[in-house]
């Protein structure tokens, strides 16, 4: 197999990751540094080696995490801040599928399953991913009509969106359900401060069929074999 392939299924990241680990010499075949792309190798002979570590393929293993806010979404983070594998225990290298800024919440799915990864991040899939958020202030019709049809950030319209009006708090604390097809950095609480909002919360519910259901913060579990097989048919 290609050896972006077999170093995606075997857990260190999704294929943009471990070609990037492969462009920048960190990569050996058979003790010999490999920066070619299109390298074919064979897993039951050739020893591969990233970082000076053999790696090998692991057994797929498929996680969802309900993410409290303060960690980092990453495997670990060299200057000791609180990150997610700090709250999952497996044996597998997993990484994480997508990104939560540190101070948002919810939903993140966590996989050694590169494949799935790259599919499930790939814009031309369009995997809608749902949030609750919460904001200081009510938006107009007009600014609703705004944000459903996209907002210029970093001089690029982003998709066509989806928010609807779930339910007052208070004077000053509004909560959206909001869908977006894409996932640009810090993407909601940037369209959000584009109308002079400013998001106070913002919770991930639910990536494509997967739901957060009733999983408790900080928590994580298996996928199930029926929410593995519709993740996989939304792909």
């Amino acid at each position: 197999m290609r050896l972006n392939k077999f170093l995606a299924e075997a857990g260190l990241g999704s294929r943009r990751k471990v070609e990037e680990l492969i462009k920048s010499g960190q990569v050996e075949v058979n003790d010999s540094t490999v920066t070619n792309l299109a390298t074919f190798v064979d897993p039951q002979k050739d020893i591969v080696k990233a970082g000076g570590k053999t790696i090998s393929i692991e057994e797929k293993v498929y996680v969802i995490l309900n993410k409290p806010p303060g960690y980092l979404t990453t495997v670990t983070d060299e200057r000791g801040r609180k990150a997610i594998l700090d709250l999952v225990t497996v044996e597998e290298r997993i990484f994480p599928v997508g990104r939560l800024d540190m101070n948002s919440r919810g939903l993140l799915i966590l996989t050694n399953d590169g494949d799935l990864a790259a599919k499930l991040l790939h814009p031309r899939h369009k995997i809608p991913k749902t949030y609750i958020v919460k904001v200081n202030g009510q938006l107009s019709e007009e600014q609703l009509k705004v944000f459903r049809q996209g907002i210029e950030i970093d001089g690029r319209k982003t998709a066509p969106a989806k928010i609807n009006f779930e339910f007052r708090i208070s004077s000053f604390e509004f909560v959206y359900e909001v869908v977006l097809t894409e996932g640009r950095k810090r993407q909601i609480r940037r369209m959000f401060e584009a109308l002079n909002y400013r998001v106070l919360d913002l919770k991930r519910v639910q990536i494509g069929p997967i739901k957060l259901g009733g999983l408790k913060e900080g928590s994580w579990r298996y996928l199930t074999d029926k929410e593995l097989q519709k993740l996989k048919e939304s792909t």
